[in-house]
């Protein structure tokens, strides 16, 4: 497919999904996977959104662009690019609807791929958009918006494209949101005081003895993962209300949620009996009880239970090319 065959196509997915938009396609989904009696749901704070260029459009950084969950396209132009000529005509916003999309470019002195940077050349590029995430698969739409934003930028550095299908992109997506549907993980403990309650800077100096550190948002803190620029190892929550009174030390709380977003860390980094052990100190140091969302205690039994599925779990992602930690879990479970 190439630039000229491609207005009336956008044109046509516009007018066609027009009314199913309106019917709720780009609502979210919540998860409701139950391994081992323990409610798997989803935290707005696990699901932190993996990037390949960072802030800074100038930031370089290794290629993760991966066929297996991007509809990937390819922009020639007939001599090498200036990165500087390039930049100003980057989209302003890598994303459609809900999926994000990115542009790389061919260093024509290193032959890498790398996110577009002024001091370099140029000879090829390349663009992807994602496929599947936690607010679905790519639909007609979004994907037509990223083919009108790419033919935009194709147009201004000069460059002809060579797009993939619609129809086989939609229904690879499809496909892939499937998949990701039946593998999703995300294991929530929660911690309800026997006796007193806690007070905020209580708590705070109890999590930062096992190595918990304030998160992004008030009422987080996170346990980080070893490598530096992955997404943390656990989640600790509580009441934000609580995070943020006037006086932190007279804030109570009595109930705590311990986070695990299974497909953002290795296998080897054996996240499972990290969450599993801090559950188990932390009721401990806070006198408080482990129990799931219908506040059932959570037994040896069912932990062993949850490990005997999660390795299974593991081993699926693993024969899909997606094994947990990877950048490819970490963003297709995003």
């Amino acid at each position: 497919m190439h630039l000229n065959l491609t207005t009336s196509l956008i044109a046509l997915a516009l007018l066609v999904l027009a009314g199913i938009v309106a019917q709720g396609l780009w609502k979210a989904r919540r998860i409701a996977r139950r391994p081992g009696g323990l409610s798997v749901v989803v935290d707005d704070d696990l699901r932190r959104e993996p990037t390949l260029g960072g802030d800074a459009p100038s930031a370089r950084r290794a290629v993760r662009l991966d066929a297996l969950i991007d509809a990937l396209a390819t922009l020639s132009v007939d001599a090498p690019i200036a990165g500087e000529r390039v930049l100003p005509h980057l989209p302003g916003a890598n994303r459609v609807g809900t999926k994000p999309f990115f542009i790389e470019g061919l260093n024509s002195e290193t032959g890498e791929w790398e996110t577009i940077a002024a001091n370099a050349r140029y000879g090829e590029f390349q663009a992807g958009v994602q496929m599947a995430n936690r607010h679905g698969a790519l639909n007609e739409i979004e994907f037509s918006e990223f083919v009108q934003k790419l033919e935009t930028f194709a147009q201004a550095i000069g460059a002809a494209t060579d797009l993939p299908d619609m129809l086989d992109s939609v229904a690879r997506a499809r496909e892939l949101d499937a998949f990701a549907s039946q593998h999703d993980a995300q294991l929530v403990a929660l911690l309800r005081a026997n006796s007193v309650a806690w007070s905020v800077g209580y708590l705070q100096q109890v999590a930062q003895r096992h190595g918990f550190v304030p998160g992004a948002v008030p009422g987080r803190l996170v346990l980080p993962a070893a490598d530096e620029g992955a997404p943390p190892v656990l989640v600790l929550g509580f009441d934000a209300q609580a995070a943020l009174a006037d006086d932190p030390g007279h804030a109570a709380v009595r109930e705590l949620t311990l986070g695990l977003d299974v497909a953002q860390t290795e296998e080897l980094a054996e996240p499972f009996a990290a969450w599993h052990g801090v559950a188990r100190k932390l009721a401990d140091d806070l006198d408080a009880a482990i129990v799931d969302d219908q506040g059932q205690l959570i037994t040896l039994h069912a932990f062993s239970a949850i490990h005997a599925e999660l390795t299974r779990l593991y081993e699926a992602l693993m024969a899909h090319d997606l094994a947990a930690g990877s950048p490819g879990a970490r963003r297709l479970f995003s």
